[in-house]
């Protein structure tokens, strides 16, 4: 017999929905007493409730706190802590019905009731649509390189107003969840079928489908959290440079002060924030470059499926038809010819989005699958400008006939696997000669054996430094080492004067060893004379081992025994810049590696700006005089651009980009903070020039 909700029945649902919409974030934390919960805090604000009023009854699960903390967690909460389960289990949520709803997943893969995470392999099926199938966090966050993985679904909606989720972990094998975040969506997501490349007769339906987000990215913008979000969606929006193909990445731009983004009724809030439109990545000003070149992005995606490719643009520099008229492809297929933005919106300043399905057919492991997004100059209508433009861009897998959203485990790098052996070659406690001895040396022999196991052990181990008040304490965890002071002075050969490579107000830096003299390392001895104290030396720690970035200087560990402070950072063998310009038989070094290393300095520069909440210095210091700045700055305001050249680059440099760099390095040491570029400014400005470089014959 069917079931039909009364009209009472679906009131008092509603009131229920009402309720249960201000505790639909859920968390693995939780108090196991009937009728109570525990409310927490993440770095977002925002409140995570308990999960257990939502678990079936006959839930045995377990719940345990991680052993450790990664240093690269956003928030403990909600990945500190986690459900264990070791048979199938399965919660229920009263939602919205006839609604979309989304389900967010997180994981962590740490440590749990002395659980190898390795060993965690689970499905989870969300009102009877298959997310993750035999899915193994470890190795997804390994081959990812990422501490943590949160996957994010949106769910058809379902007459009754009931989301049932089960997690089954495989046979002999346990699961585990973090957090589980459950949103009502807006109506307007995905009300619109997408057009099927290939085949415009056969549309995708997105509202009855079930999605998995597979990226969502801010394109020519920054990092936008969740709370920051529009419509209280709590949606993440990444950078999306890690996509871009190859060094032909055009330039980034802003909407200004002067040019007011606005959302319309075909665009609201729900679809993407302002923040995403007020931003844009074009192909530059230089037409000439901009026709021999696609702005291409790159995304790795399961094989199978169908994906769909949303794009979002809004105009801000144009306000005209036929200024930019660009051409869309997806996987080498055109998707849109003569797109034009202004034609489409009919004023500057109006978002728009596009969405277009494609089937991603299933390919070998060992070449993956891919959905490359690219733009190019459309000339056929003899557009003002050769250009074009993208604001935002997210990409959905659609579920397949099975109704399933799983796909394969990753595989991780080979690099990332050549490092592991490499690990493990090294190891005393797993090396062939290691168990030789043991056999053969009889007790003694074992016992040498275990102490050097042992401190092989406690070499290799991760150190997280905590502080707590004024009391200093240290805790294990992270990425951040902690060296007795007799493996640093048996890496130095007891701090030897020959080893030393740099000296400042700070100390003495010396060229070193660790692992048993296999990895070359920089260590930073503080001078005791110097001004730095205990509190400071923990701090720079602290901040320091949570900065990550291939352009910095990564610091590997520290030491802090006997008085001693000391900062183990990776060396750099090739020396520093000062040491390939002056004085020096190196070959020269050409200008578009120079261009390359100013990017490279910039990049990290503004990781440090804005990835890392660390601003610039203050403004109110008193600069350092330099002469060679000063000298600079003197053949600038004469017009001698030529003068301040490295002779061995004369002739071999391009007019332009000689022009622009100059220009981005004069405003870099302007006197007053305000007329100085952002560091993001001078990255698009080297990163522009760079394209000069290497798209246009014309050297000075």
């Amino acid at each position: 017999m069917a079931f039909k909700v009364s009209d009472f029945d679906y009131l008092v649902n509603l009131l229920l929905v009402a309720y249960l919409n201000k505790m639909s974030t859920v968390s693995g934390k939780a108090t196991l007493e009937p009728q109570k919960s525990h409310n927490a805090i993440d770095s977002d604000g925002r409140k995570w409730n308990s999960d257990g009023n939502f678990l079936s009854p006959s839930d045995n699960s377990t719940i345990s706190e991680a052993l450790s903390r990664d240093p690269s967690l956003p928030s403990t909460v909600p990945y500190m802590n986690a459900r264990i389960f070791t048979s199938n289990s399965s919660y229920k949520f009263i939602v919205p019905p006839r609604t979309r709803i989304w389900l967010r997943l997180h994981f962590y893969p740490s440590r749990y009731n002395d659980l190898d995470p390795s060993k965690a392999y689970f499905s989870v099926i969300g009102n009877g649509f298959t997310l993750l199938n035999n899915f193994s966090v470890f190795i997804t966050a390994k081959a990812l390189t990422q501490a943590y993985i949160a996957r994010e679904f949106s769910l058809p909606p379902v007459e009754t107003g009931d989301l049932d989720v089960a997690i089954v972990p495989s046979e002999g094998s346990h699961a585990f969840i973090n957090g589980i975040e459950v949103i009502p969506m807006p109506d307007d997501l995905f009300r619109h079928p997408a057009a099927l490349v290939g085949y415009s007769d056969h549309p995708v339906d997105l509202h009855s489908s079930s999605l998995q987000t597979m990226f969502r990215i801010n394109v020519g913008g920054q990092f936008i959290a969740p709370n920051n979000d529009s419509g209280g969606l709590t949606r993440t929006w990444f950078d999306d440079s890690p996509y871009l193909l190859g060094a032909a990445f055009g330039v980034t731009s802003d909407a200004g002060k002067n040019i007011r983004i606005r959302y319309s009724k075909d665009v609201t809030e729900d679809i993407a924030p302002l923040n995403v439109y007020s931003t844009a990545r074009t192909m530059g000003p230089d037409p000439n470059v901009n026709w021999n070149y696609n702005l291409t992005w790159v995304f790795r995606v399961d094989p199978g499926f169908i994906y769909v490719v949303r794009l979002h643009f809004c105009e801000f520099d144009f306000n005209k038809v036929n200024q930019r008229v660009f051409d869309i492809f997806v996987n080498n297929q055109t998707v849109q010819s003569g797109a034009d933005i202004i034609a489409w919106v009919g004023s500057q300043g109006l978002p728009i989005y596009k969405d277009y399905a494609i089937h991603v057919e299933d390919q070998s492991r060992a070449s993956g699958s891919e959905i490359w997004v690219a733009l190019h100059p459309n000339a056929s209508t003899n557009p003002e400008h050769y250009d074009a433009i993208l604001n935002g861009l997210e990409v959905f897998k659609v579920n397949d006939t099975n109704a399933t959203l799983a796909g394969l485990n990753p595989e991780p790098s080979a690099m990332l696997v050549n490092a592991e052996e490499h690990e493990k070659e090294l190891s005393p406690s797993r090396s062939s000669l290691g168990r030789l001895l043991c056999r053969v040396a009889g007790g003694i022999f074992c016992c040498v054996t275990v102490a050097a196991i042992f401190v092989f052990i406690r070499r290799k181990t991760n150190y997280w430094l905590v502080i707590n008040g004024d009391s200093h304490t240290l805790t294990i965890g992270g990425h951040c080492r902690r060296f007795a002071l007799w493996e640093i002075k048996q890496g130095t050969n007891n701090f030897d004067e020959s080893k030393v490579i740099g000296i400042g107000g700070f100390g003495k830096v010396y060229k070193g060893t660790i692992d048993f003299g296999t990895t070359k390392v920089a260590i930073k001895r503080s001078n005791p004379n110097s001004h730095q104290g205990v509190k400071e030396f923990h701090t720079e720690i602290q901040m320091l081992s949570k900065l990550r970035h291939q352009h910095l200087v990564s610091l590997i560990g520290f030491c802090e025994e006997n008085g001693e402070m000391i900062l183990v950072y990776d060396y750099m063998a090739n020396g520093t810049l000062r040491e390939h310009l002056y004085n020096t038989d190196k070959t020269p070094l050409p200008w578009k590696k120079r261009l390359e290393i100013a990017i490279g300095a910039a990049k990290g520069l503004h990781y440090l700006h804005t990835g890392a909440a660390k601003p610039p210095l203050k403004r109110n210091l008193c600069r350092e005089q330099v002469c060679l700045v000063d000298w600079a700055l003197h053949c600038l305001r004469k017009g001698n651009v030529h003068e301040i050249i490295d002779p061995c680059l004369m002739g071999k440099v391009n007019p332009w980009c000689l022009e622009i760099f100059a220009e981005a390095a004069q405003k870099c040491v302007s006197d007053r903070g305000s007329d100085r570029p952002s560091m993001g400014d001078v990255l698009r400005n080297l990163e522009f020039c760079l394209q000069l470089e290497e798209y246009t014959d014309i050297q000075l």
